[in-house]
């Protein structure tokens, strides 16, 4: 597994949105296994979400693609200021999404299931699975209850592409996109204190109901 550790220690003093230069194709030169079509999703959401007046000061992106196998790298993590790749990570979702691939999404708690959308980042904690990262779900409905739902990111031993080459899969969460242990504070470091993350699944309902589409 590849992890590309390139901006730990770039300030943390961030502009106010995105440059205009950053687009989607430039995104996704830099992670060709991630879907352009859902990369482009994932950053007009964020940028309609900062035409709001919600995460300004971000310029960091964590984007997980439910769509592809527990077993294949499906969470990248881009820093739009320096237009770089952080991460390329496996990632778990919850037991109530599936084994190797992630059907199911809920917003319901005790569902077991990951849930879909746009989520601001927020402080971290050291809780049951060690250095953890709240996360706000931004789509009511959707993953708004996701705070309540303590769907939060952090490392686990289950998260070992080992055991997913004997196993067919990675093990599942509780519904939280958890990464592996020997990452996990580093992902958490250059996404905490209001970045965001989108969590993808060509599903046509919550893609009908998002409130993350700005024209223009």
């Amino acid at each position: 597994m590849v992890s590309l550790i390139l901006g730990w220690l770039l300030s943390t003093s961030l502009p106010a949105t995105p440059p205009p230069s950053v687009t989607a194709d430039s995104i996704a030169r830099l992670a060709p296994g991630a879907n352009r079509e859902a990369i482009t999703l994932a950053l007009a959401a964020m940028r309609c979400a900062q035409k709001s007046g919600v995460g300004i000061d971000a310029s960091r992106l964590a984007f997980i693609d439910y769509s592809r196998p527990s077993t294949k790298p499906r969470l990248w993590v881009f820093d739009l200021r320096s237009n770089r790749l952080l991460f390329e990570e496996v990632v778990a979702h919850g037991r109530g999404s599936g084994k190797n691939l992630a059907r199911v999404f809920s917003n319901v708690s005790g569902s077991h299931a990951s849930s879909l959308g746009l989520f601001l980042t927020r402080d971290t904690y050291q809780g049951r699975n060690g250095y953890s990262l709240r996360m706000e779900g931004l789509e009511p409905g959707i993953n708004d209850a996701a705070m309540a739902r303590a769907i939060v990111m952090h490392g686990a031993s289950y998260v070992d592409p080992l055991f997913a080459s004997k196993q067919g899969r990675l093990g599942r969460s509780l519904g939280c996109p958890a990464v592996r242990e020997a990452v996990a504070r580093g992902v958490i470091d250059v996404l905490k204190g209001g970045q965001f993350v989108f969590a993808y699944y060509p599903d046509s309902d919550w893609l009908s109901r998002s409130r993350w589409k700005c024209a223009g």
